[in-house]
This record gives C-alpha cells, structure tokens and sequence, in this order.
C-alpha cells in the first residue's frame, strides 16, 4: 500500500497517523509535524500533498495528529507539550520502515518550534526543514508590524488616496500605531525579553554528554529556547521564508538582532530558501510545489 492509516498507542491515548510508504530501502524518511490549530491534512492540504509529492519520488513520509488534535483522542495541546507525541510518531515510523537510518522532522510556524525543542534531543533526528519558525513575543510582533506593515502602509498609494477620500480614519491608525510603540518600550524595558538572556545560551554550550536531559531553560523568553535548540543540533537545516507573512518577518529580525541567535543562520549546516510573496501557509499552488522541490532537493543531498 502506498498509503497507510496507522493508530499508535502513547499513555492510554490512540494517535492517528498516515504512513506514505516511498521506496522499500529507502534510508530516510519526513516526519511531518503539525503547526497551530490544525489537523494532518494541513493549510489548503498542504501536509497531505507534500507527503504525495516526496512519497512518489521515494521518501517515506509519516503525518499524524496530536494527542487532542485531529482524530487522536486525549486532551488538546500546544506546541511546547507535544515532544512525548513526536517521539511516539517516530517510534511508529521506524517500526513500519525498518529499513530507515534517520527521520527527517518538517514542521512549519510553531511546529517548526517544536522540531527545534526535540530535535536535539533524539539521535534518529538526521535533519530539521522549518518553515517560518515561531519565535513570537509581544515585543517583537510590535516591531514587525511596525517595520513590516505600518511602513509599507505609509508610503503606499492606497493610504493617502483613502485619507484623502476619507475612506481611511487618521486618528484610529494613529491609535493603533501608538500602541504598537507602547508595546516595544515597554519590551524593550524588560532585560532580556528579545534577547534570550543568558541562560539560554548557557544551556545552548552545556557539554554534549548532557545534551539529552538538560532543560531549555523554561523560564526564558521563547526566542532563547528557540535559539538555544537550533545550537544544539548539529544535523543539517533547511530554512524556508515566506516574503508576506509577519511571523517570518518576526524570525529575521530577531534573528538578526538577538544576542542568542548571532551566527546560527550563517552556520555552514544551514540552507536557506527565501519565497517572495508567499503567505505564512502557502496558499496558492505555485509556493506549495516549490516548498515541495526544495524539501526534495535537500532531502535527497544529505548523506
């Protein structure tokens, strides 16, 4: 069969995955894992037509739904309560797939958070695909709506043409972008709370003999967890941006302005595709099948 509906056990709960089979020998395989609100079929079924794609060129590909989720019974969960659930996922995916060295772990926006929280902490994780990764705090969204969208809106036609016409309301857009302003002094007054502060990057050094017990640092804000994963794991990463989405936009600059995150995208273990134009989920097919070709690509280049 080239597809499979499997249900596994994990603490009294049944967890429903589909097994894409790819080829019998295959040495690796995708274990696709779900962001936010959503089931295993995905954002315009992107999930599902993702695992047709890479099955049909030869990669066995796993998706399931969370315990809570989907049709997996159990209590519903956020991203940060769900490592038990992966590990469980990949037990399944190498039983079924005995032939499999590694799992690949593809996770967009908060799914992306998760791989990077696990990844480092299961020796069978061979590689990380994350799209859009989640590091939101309220300071930072502030910012990029800030720089991403309030400024564009300025020098943008459409504005001062509603302004003038009277379609547009000065004073509830000077409303909004004053409480924006308020929301990234008032983060920017808290020590650490872009940063990551140091103790995550002092779990992010730990010596590796303890890599596979130590905490992220719970207390930290979740961008030094984020960053602090990302350090840890030393297998090869693929990076995929959408150019219209604030959650992506989010990432670069905190990326690109944390102390916890300085040289972790220019690491030679990192590839990095930027999608002009593409929306947080990829909703037109174009995006879809060139994430798809390029999770391929990177797939297959890896030894």
């Amino acid at each position: 069969m080239t597809e499979q509906a499997i249900v596994f056990v994990m603490d009294d709960e049944e967890l429903l995955g589909i097994l894409h089979a790819g080829a019998q020998q295959a040495p690796r395989g995708v274990l696709i894992v779900v962001g936010g609100p959503q089931y295993r079929v995905g954002s315009h079924r992107q999930f599902l037509l993702l695992a047709r794609a890479l099955s049909a060129a030869g990669v066995p590909v796993f998706r399931f739904d969370y315990r809570g989720m989907g049709d997996s019974s159990g209590d519903i969960r956020d991203f940060e309560q769900v490592r038990d659930d992966i590990t469980a996922a990949i037990d399944t995916f190498i039983a079924h797939r005995p032939g499999m060295r590694e799992v690949v772990i593809w996770g967009l926006c908060d799914a992306a958070s998760a791989a990077l929280d696990y990844a480092w902490r299961d020796a069978r994780v061979g590689g990380l695909v994350l799209l859009n990764p989640w590091v939101r705090t309220e300071e930072g969204l502030a910012k990029a709506y800030l720089k991403h969208y309030y400024l564009q809106r300025f020098i943008s036609r459409d504005l001062w043409t509603g302004l003038l016409k009277g379609r547009v309301n000065p004073l509830a857009s000077l409303r909004s972008v004053t409480g924006l302003l308020g929301s990234v002094i008032s983060g920017a007054r808290k020590p650490n709370a872009a940063q990551g502060g140091s103790g995550a990057l002092a779990h992010a050094n730990a010596g590796a003999a303890h890599i596979d017990t130590m905490p992220l640092a719970p207390g930290e804000p979740l961008p030094g967890r984020m960053a602090a994963g990302w350090r840890r794991f030393d297998g090869p990463i693929l990076l995929i941006l959408s150019g219209d989405d604030l959650t992506a936009a989010e990432f670069c600059d905190t990326a690109a302005a944390s102390t916890a995150w300085r040289g972790l995208l220019a690491a030679p273990n990192v590839t990095r595709h930027d999608l002009p134009g593409a929306t947080h989920t990829f909703s037109r097919r174009e995006w879809r099948d060139q994430v798809a070709r390029w999770t391929l690509e990177w797939v297959r280049r890896q030894r």
